[in-house]
């Protein structure tokens, strides 16, 4: 297969190691950790792994031992985020330079491959194809949850045919909770095989003291940055539209947080607040409404409106409106089945009570229709099939006619309407985040030749030099609460929202109405993968302001 000169130029990218990690290490224990809240329910689901220390890796410079060969498997799981396939060539590297008859296993298309038995051995040979590549193609990705003690029976069975010592989960909050409740049930059952998770979402949402990011976060935001530069160079040329241009970004808003630190829309509505202030659709219109009547005061009938991929579920008489549709849908989903679109609306109304009956009338029809589509397999509203972006703006349409009507607006209003989702999840990794993930990586071999099991791979200080990054890992169930998921109370990882008190949201707030009534966008342009490490290995406004470091 022919390669783009880039691709052939970014084989040859070195990732950077942490200089804990580029040599022998010894492990620093730290004190005994519980989880960020219900505690004595965690702890009596976890007895075996709860309470674990942090722990952190540093240099040995007097190395006693000779290193067993080991295997390892691994799982890349949920969605794709960019520099997946550094963290396999960092677990890779990390085993061979313990010893070179250390083997590893990738187990095909997710967790469902682990638990039929589908793998694949990743040479040396394969894993070079890979390097500082986008995509989790090495061996794919799924969805298959990892819940049952069926699953995880059938999965040992595999584990113990290769040899295995470590299974390796690459995943998200869902994923690395599925990972720690893994670790539990070997620990339980007396088998010597450990688990160990990487922490992967370009959300953003996983995230505390020890995991200053989620990888792909970065690259993904400067994809989705790059593209809404490019629509505002255009917006501001054409002089015709406004663009409306929703982005990924389920449970957090961080994504569009980020976009808009990075371009400085007219508008970015940030859901978090919006559930905060308890606004309502009408108070989003009319805010709406009003930036663009005062732009049209100036002659500028254009602008870009950003918004979150979950904003709907954050408004909370929309909340309301969808819990209550989920209980009509769950009780009468059969009958709503052979209806037409416009009957089934009719129906659906009638099953509603007056204030939710309101709301879903006043909606476009589209929009109801998509609001009533079949949840997900954790009961949820499918929202990247909600076309947030055109209820807003429809919404706005009518708003405006109403205030010309009444004098109030001249302008006129013409829109285009943008999902940058799938764009973002598989791009080549920004050099942060492929350095990001290779340490990740390669500190996840250390934690499995230390003997760890229920660990999160950890590296941090990420906004000092890349050989100031502390590595070393820290107790999934450290992360996790109680939250209900289908009717029943399970332990998860928290999701970390945007902190409204927090130096990014505060910054965006800072100018947000100056970004509004002028024009201030800035062009941030495609990843630079070489030049200036001001420009190159920059990591995230979001993770620079955390760290009380200047943006501009």
């Amino acid at each position: 297969m022919k390669k783009s000169a880039l691709q052939r130029v970014r084989a040859e990218y070195q990732p950077k190691l942490p200089f804990a990690l580029q040599g022998p290490v010894k492990v620093k224990v730290g004190e005994k950790t519980q989880s960020v809240a219900d505690q004595e329910e965690i702890e009596k689901l976890f007895p075996n792994t709860y309470g674990m220390p942090v722990v952190e890796f540093e240099r040995d410079e007097n190395p006693q031992r000779v290193e067993e060969p080991f295997n390892v498997g691994i799982i890349l799981s949920g969605g794709q985020a960019p520099g997946g396939h550094n963290v396999v060539s960092g677990i890779f590297d990390g085993i061979k330079s313990l010893n070179r008859e250390s083997r590893l296993y990738g187990f095909l298309m997710g967790p469902s491959g682990f638990v039929d038995h589908q793998y694949m051995e990743l040479t040396a040979g394969i894993i070079k194809d890979y390097r500082n590549t986008g995509g989790f193609d090495i061996i794919g990705s799924g969805r298959t949850k990892l819940e049952t003690p069926e699953q995880f029976d059938k999965g040992l069975k595999i584990l113990e045919e290769l040899n295995i010592k470590a299974l390796v989960i690459i995943g998200g909050d869902d994923s690395n909770t599925n990972a720690a409740v893994l670790a539990e049930y070997y620990k339980a059952k007396g088998v010597d095989v450990q688990v160990i998770g990487v922490p992967k979402t370009i959300d953003g949402d996983l995230k505390n003291k020890w995991i200053e990011t989620s990888f792909g976060f970065d690259t993904a935001c400067k994809v989705y940055s790059e593209v809404i530069g490019n629509i505002q160079r255009d917006c501001n040329s054409a002089k015709k539209y406004y663009h409306f241009i929703k982005l990924m970004g389920r449970s957090a808003s961080h994504i569009a947080l980020e976009c808009a630190l990075e371009t400085q829309p007219n508008i970015c509505l940030i859901s978090e607040e919006i559930l905060a202030k308890r606004m309502t659709l009408d108070n989003i219109v009319s805010y709406v409404a009003y930036v663009v009547s005062e732009r049209a005061k100036l002659g500028w009938n254009f602008g870009t409106v950003l918004i979150p991929e979950g904003l709907i579920e954050f408004i909370p008489s929309v909340k309301a409106l969808i819990a209550e549709l989920n209980d009509v849908l769950a009780q009468h989903g059969e009958e709503l089945a052979g209806l037409d679109d416009d009957n089934k609306l009719i129906t659906i109304h009638s099953y509603l009570s007056a204030a939710n009956a309101e709301l879903y009338k006043s909606l476009p029809k589209q929009i109801a229709l998509q609001l009533s589509l079949d949840r997900d397999s954790h009961g949820n509203v499918q929202v990247s099939l909600i076309e947030t972006e055109k209820l807003i703006s429809e919404m706005v349409e009518k708003r405006l006619e109403e205030m010309k009507e009444q004098g109030l607006y001249v302008g006129k209003f013409a829109t285009q309407h943008h999902f940058f989702g799938y764009e973002g999840r598989c791009a080549d990794p920004s050099n942060f985040d492929a350095d990001y993930t290779y340490a990740l990586g390669f500190n996840a071999a250390m934690l499995i030749n230390a003997g760890l099991t229920g660990y999160m791979s950890s590296v941090r200080n990420l906004t000092g030099h890349t050989e100031e990054w502390i590595a070393g890992g820290i107790p999934i169930t450290m992360m996790m609460n109680m939250e209900r998921r289908n009717g029943k109370l399970k332990p998860v990882i928290q999701k970390a929202l945007v902190n409204l008190n927090g130096r990014p949201y505060l910054k965006f707030a800072s100018q947000r109405e100056t970004c509004a009534l002028n024009t201030l966008y800035q062009y941030p342009g495609p990843i630079q993968y070489f030049g200036p490490a001001e420009v190159c290995d920059r990591p995230s406004m979001t993770l620079l302001l955390e760290h009380e470091k200047d943006v501009y």
